[in-house]
């Protein structure tokens, strides 16, 4: 089955591999989708090796438009200087190679479900509340987790754009247990101090 959300991603970056394209233009391209498709692109790469530097950029935009789904807006917005970001070349084909990994893996569990989850009032605000806190954790500068949150937000972005309730609840249970799990870090790094100087006795 082709997901209309692996449409759109395959498409751009194949103009992408083409010629430099902006967020801006992929925003103008996929209109309420864009939200979507663009936090998906921007998260991707996260799941895979990236070069350093890229979770405060792409983990701040991801945060912007996710905040917007949370306030009820559908007309994503981005400031100028991170709408007129264009992906490098290579870079672009680091994420079509990658992309085609995790299609693969999508279009065979993704179909709409749960029509009263993913068709509620309220659900939008809540996918966008949730991708929200998980970019939020993405950019923490904690070693090791950074393909951790980017699963969760990728879950409930293509579950959004497909109307899947299903993944949409998935989603929200691996939020809630990302959440522990970091709660448990920052528990251990808090304790750390006070630990050490058992472990020299």
């Amino acid at each position: 089955m082709q997901l209309k959300f692996s449409q759109d991603i395959k498409f751009l970056l194949l103009r992408l591999a083409e010629q430099p394209l902006s967020l801006g233009d992929v925003l103008a391209e996929t209109s309420e989708r864009g939200f979507s498709v663009v936090i998906t692109l921007l998260v991707l790469p996260f799941l895979f090796p990236v070069p350093p530097g890229l979770t405060g950029p792409f983990g701040g935009a991801c945060l912007i438009l996710s905040a917007q789904m949370a306030l009820g807006r559908r007309s994503p917005w981005l400031p100028k200087k991170i709408a007129t970001y264009k992906f490098p070349r290579s870079f672009t084909q680091v994420i079509l190679k990658n992309l085609q990994k995790v299609t693969r893996i999508l279009e065979k569990i993704t179909r709409p479900r749960l029509a009263k989850v993913a068709e509620h009032p309220l659900t939008w605000r809540i996918n966008g509340f949730c991708i929200s806190w998980l970019a939020i954790l993405l950019i923490l500068p904690i070693p090791l987790t950074n393909p951790i949150p980017p699963v969760g937000i990728l879950l409930l972005a293509v579950a959004t754009v497909e109307s899947d309730g299903l993944l949409m609840s998935v989603g929200y249970v691996f939020t809630v247990l990302t959440t522990l799990l970091f709660g448990f870090i920052f528990y251990a790094l808090w304790m750390a101090p006070s630990l050490l100087p058992h472990f020299f006795h």
